[in-house]
């Protein structure tokens, strides 16, 4: 796995996937000297985690044949006061929609991913207690 981040000006990049050639912009807020145009590292970490995990729930739920309409994972964390300002807690919501779904169906799901899976779940769960929780629309 091979990444390129190129500086785009002030505190923006430019993040590559050297094999796909998908890029992503990062950047930060205009009171901290940046054009606020893109999303701030540590706002990818958490993306990567509900991507991660998300990947994993579509995949096992698909494999147990259980059918749903949607998913969206809420994601927020807390981080330390001094630096390197690591993330100290995570909260993740899993809110699925559609018809007869089951919740401990769904939880067993999200739990393997979070607990035996989901690489970035492994480092995160390192620094941060990742809780989370199922919800059905």
């Amino acid at each position: 796995m091979k990444v390129n981040v190129t500086w785009i000006g002030k505190m923006g990049f430019t993040g590559e996937s050297v094999k796909s050639h998908n890029t992503i912009r990062m950047d930060t807020s205009v009171d901290h000297q940046g054009d606020g145009l893109g999303v701030s590292p540590m706002e990818v970490v958490l993306m990567g985690l509900a991507g991660c995990s998300g990947m994993d729930v579509v995949s096992i739920l698909k494999k147990k044949r259980v059918e749903f309409d949607g998913l969206n994972i809420t994601v927020e964390g807390e981080r330390a006061s001094t630096h390197p300002k690591v993330f100290t807690k995570i909260n993740m919501i899993f809110s699925f929609s559609g018809t007869d779904l089951k919740e401990k169906a769904l939880e067993d799901t999200v739990r393997l991913s979070l607990d035996k899976y989901c690489s970035v779940a492994g480092m995160l769960n390192k620094s941060a207690g990742i809780k989370w929780q199922v919800r059905i629309k």
